[in-house]
């Protein structure tokens, strides 16, 4: 009896023993926030990848084929080090009809279908309000997949679209 008495009283070791019921917990909360920070960053760098392609589009008075294959590399080099299989992008001219409806003047994409000419496309309320006017749509879309995939275990898509006015003319003509 004197034994089990002292058993009971004895604290030595309950540090070790709480540490030992709570660590698990703390260890799964590290790793599952890194998993989520990573997914932020990639959703960040897809984002800045459709902000920089659109731009670089807008800044020209006219571009080629040539051209378009830089700025889809340098999409590329945006989302890096993240891998770039599952990246798509797509760079689209708009220019609003006499009806102020807009239609695809030109349209190419790396990994997405390019829009037919003439197609129609819905963009957000009061971007083109004048007939002849021009926007540059640009798209990206990427499937970000965890490497751990303990806690994220399917991957996640992040698609960005970004709306810039040409900014040296009215639109922006492909050469090829």
């Amino acid at each position: 009896m004197g034994l089990f008495k002292r058993f009971r009283q004895d604290r030595r070791g309950v540090s070790a023993v709480e540490f030992a019921l709570i660590a698990p917990a703390i260890i799964a909360f590290y790793f599952g926030l890194a998993e989520l920070t990573q997914a932020m960053m990639a959703e960040r760098r897809v984002a800045h990848a459709a902000s920089a392609i659109g731009d670089l589009v807008a800044q020209s008075s006219q571009i080629n084929t040539a051209s378009l294959t830089d700025i889809y590399s340098i999409g590329d080099t945006i989302i890096s080090p993240f891998p770039t299989d599952s990246l798509k992008m797509r760079i689209t001219s708009v220019v609003a009809d006499a009806s102020l409806k807009p239609a695809v003047a030109w349209s190419t994409g790396d990994g997405m279908t390019p829009l037919a000419v003439g197609a129609k496309v819905s963009l957000p309320n009061g971007l083109l309000t004048v007939a002849g006017q021009s926007v540059i749509m640009s798209e990206v879309q990427y499937s970000y997949d965890s490497p751990v995939d303990y806690f994220v275990p399917y991957a996640v898509n992040f698609d960005k679209i970004f709306f810039l006015r040409p900014r040296k003319s009215d639109t922006v003509t492909k050469t090829d």
